[in-house]
């Protein structure tokens, strides 16, 4: 069973039984359970536990904007991104745009169990988890098809160009450079659409009852977006970060703003620091907010003893799932956003 608790500021767990404990972001529970039966019922790592609660949000394609079939780029094709950290021996597996492959986060481990590189894109990566025995399938569905198919008979609104030729506001292209750049709006991000809907990251956290620390994230991208683009989840420090001893961190939101800031990194070097994750998570999330006020975006982060917390900007509320000894079960938790 699954309790709910809405709250009006930064959740904090303070239990004196923390230890262990998987967190993950939005109201994801089926991957929480996933990840924590792993830990406690098979007697899996951290980073088990995290590539276990990944993939199952990948094959349940949670939300729509995790796994195959959502989120089609300007040509229709759904590409997916991900990554799995190790904080005790700081081994990081990525991939970025990746095609025709589902299980994105078992890729990314693969990158980091049987390669000595750290990220791999594209159709290389393809070709990689290929070799590595994946099995190479469509990303498209009839949903993720027809949502194409509706926005290009929407003349191609919302998308992501700027400075180009013919008008991106009112036709698809083909685009060509503008001769002379356009003084845009500054830093407004109102205008693309970004919403939960269509926007979405699963980013997790384990810890294992010897303090061994894993992050991961998983997503299918931005709906619409230009084709090759990567945001922030596959990028180790800007999607999700873990040192053992320090803590972890994950991110969801408006990636294009949020990698540029690297959030996870942050919260988790000031954690390493002393300081608690509710405050961490505040100093990390505010020169995003200083530079881009109304980009979208949450953060969770947990410390090495089991302390966690959220923040969120440009939502109403953020859901997040968390389960420890204390909890006893999941618990769907809510944070009230900036």
């Amino acid at each position: 069973m699954i309790s709910v608790i809405v709250t009006f500021s930064l959740i904090i767990n303070v239990s004196s039984q923390n230890l262990p404990i998987i967190i993950n972001t939005w109201f994801v529970s089926n991957a929480t359970y996933a990840a924590w039966e792993e830990l406690t019922a098979h007697g899996g790592s951290a980073v088990d536990a995290v590539v276990a609660g990944c993939s199952q949000c990948e094959a349940s394609q949670c939300r729509g904007t995790v796994g195959f079939g959502g989120d089609p780029d300007e040509n229709g094709e759904t590409t997916l991104d991900a990554m799995i950290m190790d904080g005790k021996t700081m081994d990081v597996g990525a991939v970025a745009a990746l095609r025709l492959v589902k299980p994105a986060i078992a890729v990314a481990r693969a990158v980091m169990d049987y390669t000595e590189h750290t990220l791999l894109v594209g159709d290389q990566a393809s070709l990689f988890a290929k070799d590595m025995g994946f099995t190479i399938e469509t990303l498209t569905t009839n949903k993720s098809h027809i949502e194409w198919k509706n926005w290009i008979n929407n003349k191609c609104q919302p998308n992501f160009r700027k400075n180009v030729i013919p008008d991106h506001t009112t036709s698809c292209g083909p685009y060509k450079p503008k001769k002379k750049l356009e003084k845009q709006h500054p830093n407004s991000r109102s205008n693309f659409g970004i919403s939960p809907y269509n926007h979405d990251t699963i980013g997790m956290i384990a810890i294992d009852k010897n303090g061994n620390i894993s992050a991961g994230t998983s997503t299918n991208g931005l709906s619409h977006k230009v084709p090759g683009r990567v945001g922030d989840s596959p990028l180790m420090g800007a999607g999700s970060y873990a040192m053992n001893g320090a803590g972890g961190a994950a991110c969801t939101g408006d990636g294009d703003i949020m990698m540029r800031f690297l959030p996870s990194f942050q919260a988790v070097m000031l954690m390493k620091s002393g300081m608690e994750p509710s405050l961490a998570l505040k100093e990390a999330m505010a020169p995003i907010i200083q530079y881009y006020p109304s980009f979208f975006g949450a953060m969770i982060a947990v410390s090495s003893n089991g302390t966690f917390a959220a923040v969120c900007h440009g939502y109403k509320t953020f859901p997040f799932c968390v389960v420890n000894p204390s909890f006893h079960e999941v618990k769907v938790l809510k944070v009230q956003c900036t």
